[in-house]
């Protein structure tokens, strides 16, 4: 979506953006609805308390104020639509229904990285759309992804399964196209490995020594959503959190996670694995399930699922 030479320049808003593609009005609504909450959640970050609400996650993590706050936000906006079948939220440790007769279901990670607030690096919201009222689907059953990045600036980047494209918010709080169609090239020089080395596997050390061989930097944040996004709108590199020696599943957890970035970084070109098969075909066990993680340029993770079938089999 471009200006003709000479005309006027015009800003495109999210909504308009939707609009335009033809998607389906109570999709657009969930994800509208999504892009308010998100400026309720870059407030609270910005002005909220830091402190622990008191409880634990389903994993047994800490809860921060910020992330009960945050899917509090996330939860009414979705309820708010009146079309939305079922919630999952990395923050509860079951899923709830909001209307069995509802034409979609959500799963989201309200404020993933919310541990790196306090020292004021980037952190995100990640969320899958489902058709129906069956969030525990393989990520090939996704109808739409996005991602909100609280950074120097906020960004939300989308995809409903006809390419990812971002958006910046504007000084009133709304969201303008920045980038439509990204795409990922093939190979790239950047990467960001998670988990610990000394407990990486022979396949996946082999391949961090091959990246670092052919002179890639690593830039690893500590947070998925600015580091997907890196990979995105550098439009090259991988991002890994592989199965290690002790953690053979990993960290990340598919439902919440993966599945919706993996979706993304496929409709800009590149390729998301568990190192064995693609990870929007893995069905998931619950919805706790975790799995490793090899997202980016498509011949990058092609070559770590080699090395693995190779050094691992």
């Amino acid at each position: 979506m471009t200006n003709e030479p000479g005309s006027t320049p015009f800003q495109v808003d999210l909504r308009r953006h939707l609009r335009e593609r033809e998607e389906d009005r109570d999709l657009t609504r969930v994800i509208y609805e999504l892009a308010t909450a998100s400026r309720y959640i870059i407030n609270s970050i910005r002005t909220g308390e830091l402190g622990v609400a008191g409880t634990s996650n389903l994993y047994g993590e800490t809860q921060l104020e910020l992330d009960v706050l945050a899917d509090r936000i996330i939860r009414k906006r979705m309820t708010h639509t009146g079309v939305i079948a079922c919630i999952a939220s990395e923050e509860d440790d079951e899923i709830q229904v909001v209307d069995p007769n509802g034409k979609y279901s959500i799963a989201y990670d309200p404020l993933d990285g919310s541990s790196l607030v306090d020292v004021n690096l980037a952190v995100g919201t990640i969320v899958g759309i489902y058709k129906g009222a069956d969030v525990l689907s393989p990520g090939r059953e996704l109808v739409a992804a996005l991602y909100v990045l609280y950074g120097p600036r906020c960004t939300l980047v989308y995809t409903t399964g006809h390419g990812t494209h971002e958006f910046a918010m504007n000084a009133l709080m709304e969201y303008t196209l920045v980038q439509e169609d990204i795409k990922i090239a093939e190979t790239g020089n950047i990467y960001a490995p998670g988990g610990t080395r000394n407990k990486y596997t022979p396949a996946v050390e082999a391949f961090v020594s091959d990246l670092e061989d052919r002179g890639s930097k690593l830039r690893y944040s500590g947070g998925f959503v600015p580091d997907i996004n890196q990979v995105l709108i550098k439009g090259h590199g991988v991002f890994l959190y592989p199965h290690l020696k002790g953690l053979p599943r990993g960290k990340l957890r598919l439902l919440y996670e993966l599945n919706p970035m993996a979706f993304l970084i496929e409709q800009a070109g590149g390729a998301a694995s568990n190192g064995h098969k693609r990870i929007l075909d893995v069905e998931p066990e619950g919805i706790g399930h975790c799995e490793p993680v090899f997202i980016g340029s498509k011949a990058d993770v092609a070559k770590v699922e080699e090395l693995i079938r190779t050094l691992e089999s």
